[in-house]
């Protein structure tokens, strides 16, 4: 399905999604100022077009036993398409790789990496990042606290 202009109106039901993704029909029919058949016509279309690609529950990391967000950056020896492909492809089968980011400057990739404690971490980066060919430095970060995680876009109507 070809883009979609985005409105206000959708503006105002993704919004809504992003803080309830339970919210019924009429309530978002509410909040967007139109009748029910028409908002959920509309959802079904950001959907269809892959405006909206999931709903998801959001997990407490913490409260799962996975309290340690490791940031590791990766510098790959060469930055070849084929080399660049070959990590991404590493990184897609990692559970503990949670985000990863091809980025510019002096490194290639950023991790963020969730693991239950530095040994797990230190278990990850010895039987999986550093066994990757081409990858020719890691500096990793840990976070101390998490001071803003935003999970909805600012779409803002």
């Amino acid at each position: 399905m070809p883009n979609r202009v985005i409105d206000d109106i959708d503006r105002k039901l993704l919004s809504a999604l992003q803080s309830d993704a339970h919210a019924t029909t009429e309530k978002l029919s509410e909040m967007a100022g139109l009748s029910p058949s028409p908002c959920a016509r509309r959802v079904r279309m950001l959907e269809k077009s892959g405006v909206i690609r999931a709903y998801v529950a959001i997990v407490d990391q913490v409260k799962v036993g996975l309290p340690v967000s490791a940031f590791a950056s990766v510098k790959l020896e060469r930055q070849r398409e084929e080399e660049l492909d070959g990590f991404s492809s590493a990184v897609l089968r990692w559970p503990e790789v949670v985000e990863c980011y091809l980025m510019t400057g002096k490194m290639d990739f950023l991790l963020r990496v969730v693991v239950k404690d530095l040994e797990a971490y230190e278990t990850f980066l010895k039987q999986k990042l550093t066994r990757l060919d081409g990858v020719a430095s890691i500096e990793s970060s840990f976070a101390l606290g998490q001071v803003k995680h935003a999970y909805g876009l600012p779409i803002g109507a």
